[in-house]
């Protein structure tokens, strides 16, 4: 398939989508956008597969004075990347298909929301696949305006429209360092083409630049400092859309990360600590926060934070092993980053499914008020198990695969002669261990309390399990995450040939060929656990099958009445670990102290939530300068009709004064 036919098919298929699905019956919306999703997909997977076993395709489009001329290519890094954002869309249209049914009421809303769906995939497909500066910042911009809309759905709802203008301020943000980026290139070298910044880096110094860059692309993947919309937008968005927006969007940074690094020649060594350093401790942030966190969906969104720092480590011990020369560090790098790019896709978009779930039947996205679902929602308690194990990086599931190949990164890092570099990979790995511990802890929190026991609160709405159109994907996505699980070389052969290509390596060293043997014995352990765990689950299924259950209350240790409120809660099982980094996660809390002359005192509440550490410290006292500032020029906004066409009469007259002094 040409990649002409590739662009008009996506294009049609946006056009189409944006005229008929307004005009369809409310319960055929989801459903046909779900079509243009996969058409879109197919059309775009089959030259991606073509690619990564081929070579590039490449055309280009013969642009204005302006633009220049467009190359549209899809070479190997852009294939991975396609295929992943197609996968996530389908099984976040599929998915959505039923989460919308309770919304098909409000028909221009959803009609909408299908629309920005559709123009969302296309958006970050062409991302992936141009390379112009300029038409590259008008899909991001399209990408992140349609996004943003996805987001505020429920825009009726304040936190919901808070959370989206909140994400669109910080991407325009980032459009800002992105734009500056690019027309510096473009005044150094003359052209918008993506091949001159790789020329400018050959002929200057890379740090600035470099940092332009990874500010812009920062702020989308979720780096710390540039983190801060992450548990905003998550939250508020509809499900599909979160796992989709986790799963890809946040990997469009990444993306251009990769990139850029693609391009430089020089101070890789220097580069690349710098981001493995800032990687550790976004991923050891990201999973803190989420330790303690009770919004199952914000917890979430702090994950995406530590997965970003993981990848992030990838990227840096790539750079760093292609700034001293070492093929094999740079390749186990690269490749455990892109294959972790790949896996987080998997399981974040299964969580956050598991996560609307929850939200669709019950309402309400704090554990506190959850417990013992694994009775009323088994499925949902099995995709949630799976998945968290798979983010824990725990075999039998995908995750262990890419956080293997970084440790082992980490690890050859150790083997230099310069010991304060291995002394910075010791530390690494010491982070990367303590985030995974972390991030178990997370995760056995959540479950328990969310899935075991007994009820905390009598809710609303009477919890059930989903319907069928909605636990499909579920199973489509653990499927992927355990084949990659046994079946490992199936996706670390293909990313260690799309990063060879893209660094120039052209025969693979000798300890790199060792990893592929290994991996096929990790996936080979891991069929045969599973087979184990299944003979036991059928050997106690068959011995069961013929006895009666009885259900009896949990022994209270002597105490005859015990009832749900005396379980372990979110908080109580992880105040410890919040006490210990209480420096970093600060708790606010809301009670008023009985006085001690009060002897008959009345019913109290008490609420405590954690505070984030730079949104508290460093964006809200910035954001309040601000806004102190501007006041000082409210007089200017006083609403008289007059004086506003004084103001366009004093702006003319300036501009015929510049004029005459030859100052424009």
């Amino acid at each position: 398939m040409s990649l002409e036919i590739v662009i008009w098919c996506a294009l049609i298929a946006a056009g189409i989508s944006c005229l008929t699905i307004p005009f369809l019956p409310s319960r055929f919306k989801s459903s046909a956008a779900f079509i243009f999703v996969l058409c879109i997909a197919i059309a775009s997977s089959i030259p991606s597969i073509s690619v990564l076993t081929g070579s590039p395709i490449e055309m280009i489009f013969h642009g204005s004075g302006v633009f220049g001329n467009i190359p549209v290519r899809i070479d190997a890094l852009s294939a991975w990347f396609i295929l992943i954002v197609n996968f996530t869309c389908i099984s976040g249209a599929l998915y959505g298909i039923g989460y919308m049914k309770p919304y098909e009421d409000q028909k221009s809303n959803t009609s909408l929301h299908w629309i920005l769906f559709v123009v969302f995939q296309v958006s970050m497909i062409s991302v992936c696949v141009l390379h112009n500066s300029l038409a590259f910042l008008i899909a991001w911009e399209i990408m992140s305006i349609s996004s943003a809309l996805l987001v505020i759905f429920e825009h009726h709802k304040s936190d919901t429209l808070k959370a989206g203008m909140n994400y669109l301020v910080q991407m325009h943000i980032g459009v800002v360092f992105l734009s500056i980026a690019f027309i510096w290139i473009y005044f150094s070298e003359g052209s918008f083409e993506f091949e001159k910044i790789a020329s400018f880096f050959a002929h200057h110094p890379p740090a600035l630049l470099f940092l332009l860059f990874f500010v812009g692309f920062g702020i989308k993947s979720g780096f710390i400092p540039l983190h801060t919309w992450l548990p905003y937008a998550h939250p508020a968005a509809p499900a599909h859309v979160s796992g989709v927006m986790s799963g890809v969007i946040v990997k469009m940074g990444i993306y251009g990360l990769l990139r850029i690094v693609f391009y430089l020649y020089s101070d890789l060594v220097f580069l690349g600590e710098s981001v493995l350093i800032l990687s550790v401790l976004t991923s050891f942030y990201g999973i803190l926060n989420a330790a303690v966190v009770r919004d199952f969906k914000r917890m979430l969104a702090f994950c995406t934070i530590e997965n970003i720092g993981i990848i992030g480590m990838g990227i840096g011990i790539g750079m760093i092993g292609k700034g001293i020369n070492n093929p094999y560090l740079m390749l186990l790098g690269f490749t455990g980053a892109l294959l972790h790019t790949l896996n987080h896709s998997l399981y974040k978009s299964l969580l956050f499914f598991t996560a609307g779930n929850l939200y669709q039947k019950l309402h309400t996205r704090n554990m506190e008020h959850l417990g013992g679902l694994i009775k009323k929602m088994p499925s949902t308690g099995f995709f949630f198990l799976c998945g968290a194990l798979a983010i824990g990086g725990l075999p039998p599931f995908n995750g262990f695969i890419s956080e293997f190949l970084i440790y082992s990164g980490l690890v050859e890092g150790i083997k230099s002669d310069n010991v304060q570099f291995s002394a910075m990979m010791m530390l690494c790995i010491v982070g990367l261990a303590l985030v995974g511990g972390i991030s178990l802890l997370t995760f056995t929190k959540s479950f328990s309390v969310i899935f075991l026991g007994t009820p905390r609160t009598e809710l609303e709405h009477h919890p059930e399990e989903v319907s069928l159109i909605m636990r499909i994907p579920l199973f489509l996505i653990l499927a992927a995450i355990v084949i990659i699980g046994i079946f490992p070389n199936a996706v670390f052969i293909p990313a260690l040939s799309i990063v060879s290509g893209l660094n120039g390596v052209h025969s693979f060293p000798d300890e790199i060929m060792t990893v592929s043997p290994l991996l096929a014995i990790i996936g080979r352990v891991s069929l045969m656990l599973i087979l184990f765990i299944a003979l036991i689950y059928y050997v106690r299924s068959t011995i069961t099958a013929s006895k009666s259950s009885v259900y009896l209350p949990t022994w209270g240790c002597g105490y005859g009445s015990p009832n749900g409120r005396m379980q372990y809660t979110a908080k109580s099982f992880s105040k410890s670990f919040a006490k210990l980094f209480s420096f970093i996660v600060m708790e606010k809390k809301k009670y008023h102290e009985i006085d001690v002359k009060t002897i008959f005192p009345q019913s109290r509440t008490f609420h405590s939530n954690y505070l984030e550490f730079f949104e508290k410290n460093i964006l809200d006292p910035v954001d309040n300068r601000i806004l102190a500032f501007m006041n000082y020029f409210t007089f200017i906004h006083n609403g008289r009709l007059q004086v506003y066409i004084l103001y366009g009469f004093f702006f003319i007259v300036i501009l015929i004064a510049a004029t005459f002094f030859n100052l424009l």
